[in-house]
Parts: C-alpha cells; sequence; structure tokens
C-alpha cells in the first residue's frame, strides 16, 4: 500500500516544530535554524507567560470583551475573517476556549519558501514559457496591479529601479505597507531578506537582457507591496492576515487584481477552517486571483502547505530546465516541489512552472547577507523555490489581465490550467504536475470557461454551510486515482482517459473520502491517536472544536 507521506512519525515532528517554533526546516531539506530555546521547565512557564493567539468568533466586538474579561490583551484586529489577535497566557486560553462559538489558535510561523543559491545570469524565464511572444503582442501587464504580500521590496536607488520604476520611467509602486508594523511607509527599502525583492523582479522587473528580452513576466505592472518577513524570511499567522486584511480594504483603492504569496506553513486543520485560507477565499470571492507556492517539503504525497491546500486558488509547483535552457529534453519537476492531494482529496499542484535558479536582480548588500556573493560580479541571484513558480505565475497572470480586464479569478484559473504544454515534463502525475507546464501566451488566447473551480461554492464555504472535497479516491490497493464526473481520469498505474481535467468537487463528507482503504479515516492519525490535542499544538482546551477532541477536522500537508 502506498501511503501519504504524512505518517504518524512525521506527524509527531510537525508537531514538535511548529508547537512552539523552536527550530525551522530551512526550504532545502537539510538546514536548520534556531529560533528560541525551550528551557527544561517550559510547561510551567508557558502556564503564565504570555504568547500570541488568533480568535474566531461571532463578532469583533464580542471577541474583544471576550479577551478583556479573561486580562488578555488584543493586538490586531482581522475583519476580513471576523477575527482577532491577542496576548494570552494558557489559562486564558483555556478560559477562552470553553465559550461557545469562540475559536482559538496559536499564532503560528509562515515562511517563505525558496531554496538554492546558485549564481547564473539567467534570464530566460520569458522565452521558456512563451512570455516573450506576449511581449510582441504588446502585453506587459499595463495597467494591473500585483500585490506582492513578502519580506518587502528593494526600491532605493539605481539597484530598485527595476521594481520603482516600469519601462518607461515612472514610478509604479502604488503603495508599501508594513504588516509587522501595522502602517503604510514611504521607506524604499523595507526588505531586509531579499526574498520579496527577488519574488517582484520575477514578477516585474524591468531590464532587459543583450537581445531585449524583459528579466521580468510583466514589466509594466503595478506594485504593492506588503512587508510581513522579517530578515530570516520567517512571519507569523497574524503578521500574514494583517497584511491579507489590509490588501482586502484596499483592494478598491488600488484596483488590485492580482495577489502573489510566495509563502507556506504547515497544513493543521481542513483547509476551511485555516485563518488564512479563509482570509485568501475572501480574496478570491472579492475578485481578486490569489497564486501561491506549493511548498518544498518535497517529492512525496500530501506535502501541499498552506495555502495551498485551498482548493479555490491557484497553486504552483517547480520546474527545473537542469541549466540547459532551450533543451527542453532534460527539464524534469524539482525534486523539492511539494505534491499534492491534500487531505480533502482536491489535486494540487493546480500547475507548474520554471522554478530553478530563476535570476533577477538584487541589490549586493542583500546577496552579501543572505545569499552568498555573486560569482559573476554582478547584482544578480539565482534563487530556486516554489515561490519562484508562483511569481511566474502572477506575472502572466497580470498579462491575461491587461489583455482582457473583465476576467473573474476562476476564468484565470481555467484557462491557465486548460492551456498548459505537457510535451516538456510528460505530465504523467497530476499530484506533482498538476495540469502541466504554464503556457502564458496559450493562457492569454485561451478562450476556455466553466472549467475551474466546479461544483464548489465559496460563498457557502465561507459561510460554513457546506465544505467540499475533490476528486481523488484511494482503492483497495491503497493506490491513488481520480474520478471525474464524466469517468477515470488518472490512476496510478498510468491510465489516463479523455475524461478531461479533474475540475469536479462533492460534498464533504467525514466518513467517505478515501472510501473502502481507510487509509485516512482507519488508521487512526487524525482521531483516536489524539496526536494535535496531547501533543499540545492546539493546547488542552482542543481549540479550533466545541469538543474535546480535532474530530476529522485536522488536516496535515
Amino acid at each position: 500500500m502506498k501511503h501519504l507521506v504524512l505518517n504518524k512519525a512525521m506527524l509527531v515532528g510537525m508537531v514538535s516544530l511548529i508547537g512552539s517554533v523552536s527550530a525551522v526546516v530551512l526550504s532545502n531539506g537539510t538546514t536548520t535554524k534556531t529560533l528560541n530555546t525551550q528551557p527544561s521547565n517550559i510547561g510551567a512557564i508557558q502556564a503564565t507567560q504570555e504568547q500570541s493567539y488568533i480568535l474566531q468568533g461571532v463578532s469583533l466586538s464580542t471577541l474583544v470583551k471576550s479577551v478583556n474579561n479573561v486580562g488578555g490583551i488584543v493586538s490586531r484586529e482581522f475583519p476580513i475573517i471576523n477575527a482577532i489577535s491577542a496576548f494570552l497566557t494558557r489559562e486564558q486560553v483555556s478560559l477562552l476556549a470553553a465559550t461557545n462559538g469562540l475559536r482559538v489558535m496559536k499564532d503560528r510561523t509562515v515562511l517563505t519558501e525558496s531554496t538554492s543559491k546558485k549564481f547564473i545570469v539567467d534570464t530566460n524565464i520569458v522565452t521558456q514559457i512563451n512570455a516573450i511572444a506576449a511581449h510582441d503582442m504588446g502585453m506587459l501587464g499595463d495597467g494591473v496591479t500585483v500585490a506582492v504580500l513578502d519580506s518587502g521590496m528593494l526600491l532605493a536607488g539605481t539597484k530598485g529601479a527595476h521594481l520603482l520604476n516600469n519601462t518607461s520611467g515612472n514610478n509604479r509602486v502604488l503603495a508599501i505597507y508594513d504588516a509587522n508594523k501595522g502602517e503604510i511607509t514611504n521607506s524604499l527599502n523595507t526588505d531586509k531578506n531579499g526574498h520579496g525583492s527577488h519574488i517582484s523582479g520575477i514578477i516585474a522587473s524591468n531590464l532587459v537582457d543583450e537581445f531585449g528580452n524583459y528579466n521580468g513576466i510583466a514589466p509594466n505592472a503595478n506594485l504593492i507591496s506588503v512587508k510581513a518577513f522579517d530578515k530570516d524570511g520567517v512571519g507569523s499567522y497574524s503578521d500574514t492576515l494583517n497584511g491579507l486584511n489590509w490588501i482586502y480594504n484596499n483592494r478598491n483603492t488600488y484596483n488590485i487584481r492580482v495577489l502573489n504569496l510566495s509563502l507556506g506553513a504547515e497544513v493543521q486543520s481542513n483547509y476551511w477552517n485555516d485563518p488564512i485560507n479563509q482570509a485568501v477565499m475572501k480574496l478570491w470571492d472579492a475578485g481578486i486571483v490569489v497564486i501561491t507556492s506549493a511548498g518544498n517539503i518535497g517529492a512525496d504525497y500530501g506535502s501541499i502547505t498552506v495555502p495551498g491546500n485551498n482548493p479555490y486558488i491557484i497553486t504552483v509547483g517547480a520546474v527545473t530546465d537542469n541549466y540547459t535552457p532551450y533543451d527542453y529534453s532534460d527539464d524534469r519537476m524539482v525534486t523539492f516541489s511539494s505534491q499534492g492531494p491534500t487531505f480533502e482529496g482536491f489535486v494540487k499542484p493546480d500547475l507548474v512552472t520554471y522554478g530553478g535558479h530563476v535570476s533577477v536582480k538584487l541589490d549586493s548588500t542583500l546577496i552579501n547577507a543572505n545569499f552568498d556573493k555573486s560569482t559573476t560580479g554582478e547584482d544578480y541571484n539565482s534563487v530556486s523555490g516554489t515561490s519562484q513558480a508562483s511569481a511566474v505565475v502572477a506575472g502572466t497572470v497580470a498579462l491575461m489581465l491587461q489583455y482582457n480586464s473583465s476576467l473573474t479569478p476562476d476564468q484565470i484559473k481555467c484557462r491557465l490550467m486548460s492551456s498548459t504544454n505537457n510535451s516538456v515534463i510528460g505530465n504523467s502525475n497530476p499530484f506533482e504536475e498538476g495540469a502541466g507546464l504554464v503556457d502564458a501566451f496559450a493562457a492569454i488566447n485561451s478562450n476556455a470557461d466553466n472549467c475551474a473551480n466546479q461544483s464548489l461554492d465559496i460563498k457557502a464555504d465561507m459561510a460554513g454551510t457546506e465544505h467540499f472535497s475533490g476528486p481523488t479516491q484511494i482503492d483497495s490497493k491503497g493506490e491513488f486515482y481520480i474520478q471525474s464526473n464524466e469517468g477515470l481520469v488518472w490512476s496510478e498505474a498510468g491510465l489516463w482517459s479523455e475524461a478531461g481535467l479533474w475540475m469536479e468537487a462533492g460534498l464533504w463528507m467525514e466518513a467517505g473520502l478515501w472510501m473502502e482503504a481507510g487509509l485516512w479515516m482507519e488508521a487512526g492519525l487524525w482521531a483516536e491517536a489524539g496526536l494535535w490535542a496531547e501533543a499540545g499544538l492546539w493546547t488542552e482546551a482542543a481549540l479550533w472544536t466545541e469538543g474535546s477532541e480535532t474530530q476529522n477536522s485536522s488536516n496535515g500537508d
């Protein structure tokens, strides 16, 4: 039987990693970074020590009153998902968790998702995804605003001009918001890490190479910088939610149509219960196309991170060209790109694109501090990750919206997935490759419609009246297969049919997702073993549920 990557041992490891955030496994899977040190009497200390939590309830005023009543300190409000963050002791958390209709979650860590640090001046990405053909027809992202929630942007001086200005030399950065501080800033250098600048460069750099090809996918797109990550590329749920809340509130002011989230957090619940997922669903429903990275956990089943496990938004995996950019015969999936399915049975990633050693211009001080010195002596930095792949697709969406500004997020997703190029990587496993490799020119010219998020109801999902499962099933041998309304689409035995894509969804049924094999149910990983509650991650008060256990709402990547 083929098991998903999230066996009990790995789940225990996740709990020890995320419950207190004592260590972070970096994107390349080999380096660890200590964030804090836990003393031996950590339990006694945590009982009286205030920590940050996310709370959801009936109304913001009720939440604030509840926190005040137990002596906690409200730090932020997130109307986008009817939530707040607050500093609470464990005793206060227990009191609040006993309140009907109130949810509490520890303010967990969110990481940017990039990995390798090879230094090659590489501006081939626009050619590889056929964006150069879109540029030739005048599609450069004009008039489309892309928000980038990341570590900020470097915009100062000559080093940052390729982001600050469009191809005509005009300022196109419409706002800079610091979600850590909760304020708009006039600083042109909010990025102390480099990740946000690198991602933004892939999306919109105005630089051209020796052949006149642009370094960025949408070099005339307008940009919004939302800083939510520190100099180490680490953020929190509360900072991320603060940034998403600001984007939602200001979407009309700046005509924000695209949001790139090159980030990931460990999955700890069903997609609909996660606060970041709730916020991105609200943004998607409001008309913003949300693109996110699949994760860099590794090529094994069930490793997609939050918010990539959200069925509505566009989740992107990473491909490498093996350093032969115009020889497609050796292109392949990178080994670190996370795979689906999600716990609810959705096929992820939705599609893939090049995310291996993608180069854009960066300030030399950031290169020295975070990426080692470029061996070429130039201020170009080549970074690999599903973060980079996500940025490629975000730029592509900006081109699509310039061409047809009336497209909805569902239509964008449909046209991207139905126009992919499957001749390069073979599309042998949809849990690795989704619908295939992005083709920007084909996506722009696609007329496909009604082929994404079918049978899903985002308003019902957000309201909590209905939730959904995907088309993935598992047979009596423990092997996955994908079943659409038209018949078998794919199985591990290598079967493909002409039934089409796997966009259909069904209502969530707790007992029947994986059918007879019972991999998720009878093995007891999610309920009987009590892993999430007893390990203390959700605390003894059984946060996120009204009962005494996580029931079947726990989710893992």
